[in-house]
């Protein structure tokens, strides 16, 4: 499913000097013209059509999701067409009036289940994100700030969790709960983000202990913990939520790929589109449309958060100003 998931897993790198100093300089011609980083940024972002298809993509799911109810033409938890499903003759129920898109191997309505599946796709995307956002936040501040052996503690742990292949750390997480759900993917894909958002903020908080501005602060006696909320940490952040953006497309992803690999969540009355997938597998060769419809959602949504996420890098690039 998900290429960074199914690999070795891929190093987070720390932000190249070369890049803050194009950033310092960048802040500063800004500086110079009154206008503001994220004044600069979104004007960027407003001539990016790369960024406004991504948003709409992101816009048309999200609303499907929140809408999911009134847009599903059935309902989504009724085999309703279980008198047309066969074994034997290997026959699912076809395209018929009320069911655009026929129904699947179990008798539900296959639209509906798509439609409804949305919901729960998006949430354990976002919530394993957000979850992952605040586990990393934590650490890499502790990290960054205090340095010293705290660093050395918690920079080995991150070093041996992003040493093992992702996909293979969140099945690993999900065989400890005795029986799959939502949460439990929702956990398991959190805890896999964690040590990417904790490299990531732990660099950019040790760029920022040698700026000029954290210097000044520490010459006006001002105390090492507010130095760090006040100083060091909002101008550390931008690349922590950047990457955040290009992590829920692959949140997404691998808790699709825990569903298709059967450890996700079990429970046929909340679709989600990793579960149908799975389901199709044996249906590949006779229906593959039941396979290709949640396939093509996946790929869709994440491609909406990936260039998303790609166009507020660019945005945020001083590399890019003109």
């Amino acid at each position: 499913m998900s290429t960074t998931s199914t690999t070795d897993p891929t190093p987070v790198p720390e932000p190249p000097r070369r890049d803050l100093l194009g950033r310092k300089k960048r802040l500063d011609d800004l500086a110079d013209s009154g206008v503001s980083l994220s004044t600069d940024a979104w004007r960027r972002l407003r001539r990016n059509p790369v960024f406004l298809l991504g948003g709409a993509i992101i816009t048309v799911f999200v609303l499907v999701a929140i809408f999911a109810d009134l847009l599903a033409p059935q309902d989504a938890s009724v085999t309703m067409l279980a008198d047309q499903v066969s074994r034997a003759r290997n026959a699912i129920p076809p395209s018929q009036p009320g069911h655009p898109l026929g129904g699947d191997q179990f008798g539900y309505d296959l639209l509906s289940r798509l439609i409804v599946g949305s919901r729960q796709t998006l949430l354990v995307g976002v919530l394993a994100t957000l979850i992952g956002l605040a586990g990393g936040l934590t650490l890499g501040t502790l990290a960054g700030a205090l340095g010293g052996r705290v660093d050395t503690v918690i920079m080995r742990v991150v070093d041996v969790l992003l040493s093992i292949p992702s996909l293979l750390l969140a099945i690993s997480i999900t065989a400890l709960f005795s029986q799959g759900s939502l949460y439990t993917v929702i956990v398991a894909v959190a805890v896999v983000q964690i040590p990417v958002f904790a490299r990531l903020l732990r660099g950019s908080l040790l760029a920022q202990r040698d700026s000029d501005h954290v210097l000044a602060a520490r010459s006006l006696g001002i105390k090492p913990v507010p130095i760090v909320f006040r100083h060091m940490l909002p101008n550390a952040i931008s690349p922590v939520i950047v990457q955040s953006t290009l992590v829920l497309a692959t949140s997404i992803i691998d808790a699709a790929a825990l569903s298709f690999l059967g450890v996700g969540n079990p429970d046929r009355s909340r679709p989600e589109w990793g579960q149908m997938l799975g389901e199709a597998q044996g249906f590949i060769d006779s229906h593959p449309s039941l396979a290709f419809y949640p396939a093509g959602a996946i790929v869709l949504v994440a491609l909406g958060f990936t260039l998303v996420g790609e166009s507020l890098r660019e945005a945020l690039d001083p590399k890019n100003r003109r």
